[in-house]
């Protein structure tokens, strides 16, 4: 289908961006493209003004300190998957890129446009939940600082303001010696997932300690299981252990039924996932 009119602008700094988007109802940002302009060519989606963040270099940084691994909003998949720093700083999320859609895609689709579009299937929001990222987002009342946690609203809803832009996302740093995974099923590869789970937790004299669990396509936005952290926290990780924590996820989670997958699979899915996550050596 042909997409709707609309108007067009590429500004050159943040600022101006910003200035756009808060001029008329009805504006969006434009970063990879890959979620947008299809859906405005379902007439999902009818923007009348497009503001192209392209020119935004500030955007594509990957910064390292001492306590986090910042990405700039404009930050590719490919430009995730090419950097062999965040392989040991954030190896949880380069392994979840990795199952992001197809080559094409990660070529363009980026950090914020997937985060602001807010997919409950999709890997990144599932990530920063798990890792408690932070998401900075900037409007013309200032910047402001939303826990991922709080961020997602429902399917395709966030708390991202008309007249806001994420402009970069901070996760923790990754201490050496934790234990994680990540895993998903879809119906082909790189198609959105029936279900994923990402887990990370610490060791403390044998145990699990620090344990985040995160779930994605079972649910209606990216959250984490606490009660299938609870069964493993302070544990040692081990067949009861892990038992414990699988039946608790199959327990919590509310999934959707659809064309794919009934709530009934998705449940089961769940806890198959994440028992393959954790009998990983990894």
């Amino acid at each position: 289908m042909k997409l709707p009119r609309f108007d067009y602008a590429a500004p050159a700094t943040l600022d101006e961006a910003l200035a756009l988007l808060a001029s008329r109802p009805g504006a969006k940002a434009l970063a990879g493209g890959q979620s947008l302009i299809p859906t405005m060519a379902f007439r999902l989606a009818a923007p009348s003004l497009l503001v192209d963040l392209r020119k935004l270099k500030e955007l594509e940084k990957i910064r390292f300190t001492d306590d986090a691994v910042v990405l700039g909003a404009r930050v590719r998949w490919r430009d995730i998957q090419d950097s062999r720093e965040l392989r040991s700083a954030q190896p949880l999320l380069c392994a979840a890129v990795e199952h992001v859609a197809h080559y094409q895609i990660r070529n363009r689709g980026t950090v914020g446009g997937s985060l602001a579009h807010a997919d409950p299937a999709a890997e990144l929001p599932g990530i920063v939940v798990t890792c408690d990222a932070e998401i900075v987002v900037r409007g013309k009342g200032g910047t402001r600082i939303v826990p991922a946690g709080e961020f997602f609203l429902g399917a395709l809803a966030t708390a991202l303001q008309d007249d806001e832009l994420i402009v970069e996302v901070r996760f923790p740093a990754w201490p050496s010696g934790r234990r994680w995974g990540f895993e998903e099923l879809s119906p082909r590869r790189g198609d959105f997932a029936f279900a994923g789970v990402a887990a990370f937790y610490d060791l403390k004299d044998g145990k699990a300690s620090n344990t985040h669990i995160g779930v994605i396509g079972a649910c209606h936005r990216p959250h984490r299981l606490s009660e299938a952290e609870a069964a493993l926290d302070g544990r040692v990780v081990n067949d009861a252990s892990i038992a414990a924590a699988v039946a608790a996820a199959r327990k919590a989670v509310d999934p959707p039924s659809d064309l794919h997958a009934s709530a009934a699979y998705r449940r089961a899915l769940v806890g198959t996932l994440l028992e393959r996550v954790l009998t990983k050596e990894t």
